[in-house]
């Protein structure tokens, strides 16, 4: 090895090395931040449960539990909100919350737990859904169109299912995830506060040529009940983030 490519390779050392120690000390001085979502305390627990409104239009709703593989696959402190709506018509919509705490795998790309359930995504498609309160703004959410799998065999059963992201002050609607891990990035490095992201969805079956119509139908409840759970944005004219 040259003189040169000796001092090249120090310099990568030096810079790794303070790289990964300017990390460890933000992590040891890190705080959290506020949750974009409204949440209550659970007795007992570290974790927060999501508050998700009873009614949304026409639709009754059920509380349902987190399953036990979910609760015990991510973090402790990671917190959630699951409740089941039911239309007159039988239209069936599963919202859920899942709030990250200090450490930031609690959230994952959804395509890997519809995969592990049997379903095979068919489509992946970034839109948005106008919501009116409490200012008029367009949420930006990512739709994925599934047909379920059953012993190895594609079946006729079919199931939409939109997501977005959600923190105390951006809102994000990208199916890379990058935008939103720089955000987190940046604003932890710029002031030693971790962005406190959750993951919001909304699941629906359907059967096959319904897609969408189930799909606009979705469109509406999202719109309807996002005001009445999510606290970004705030009615102040703030400038929203979307696909970053």
């Amino acid at each position: 090895m040259n003189k040169q490519a000796w001092l090249m390779s120090l310099t990568v050392l030096a810079l790794l090395g303070g790289a990964v120690g300017l990390l460890a000390e933000i992590r040891v001085h890190q705080k959290l931040g506020l949750p974009g979502v409204k949440t209550h305390p659970v007795a007992n627990s570290i974790r927060l449960e999501a508050e998700l409104p009873d009614r949304v239009l026409n639709y009754r709703s059920q509380l349902m539990d987190t399953d036990d593989v979910t609760i015990k696959t991510l973090p402790a402190d990671t917190s959630f909100g699951y409740r089941r709506y039911l239309a007159p018509d039988g239209l069936l919509v599963d919202l859920r919350v899942v709030l990250m705490g200090a450490d930031r795998t609690s959230l994952h790309k959804p395509q890997f737990c519809l995969t592990s359930q049997g379903w095979e995504i068919d489509e992946t498609v970034e839109t948005s859904v106008r919501v009116q309160k409490p200012q008029p703004y367009e949420l930006p959410i990512i739709e994925l169109i599934a047909t379920r799998i059953e012993n190895g065999n594609r079946t006729s059963q079919r199931a939409l299912y939109v997501y977005w992201y959600v923190a105390a002050d951006r809102l994000n609607g990208s199916a890379s995830g990058m935008g939103r891990m720089w955000s987190m990035a940046e604003q932890l490095i710029r002031t030693g506060v971790l962005q406190r992201w959750a993951y919001i969805s909304c699941f629906s079956p359907c059967a096959p040529g319904q897609e969408g119509a189930t799909f606009a139908r979705m469109k509406e409840f999202i719109a309807a009940s996002v005001p009445d759970f999510q606290l970004y944005p705030v009615a102040s004219g703030q400038s929203l983030t979307s696909r970053e």
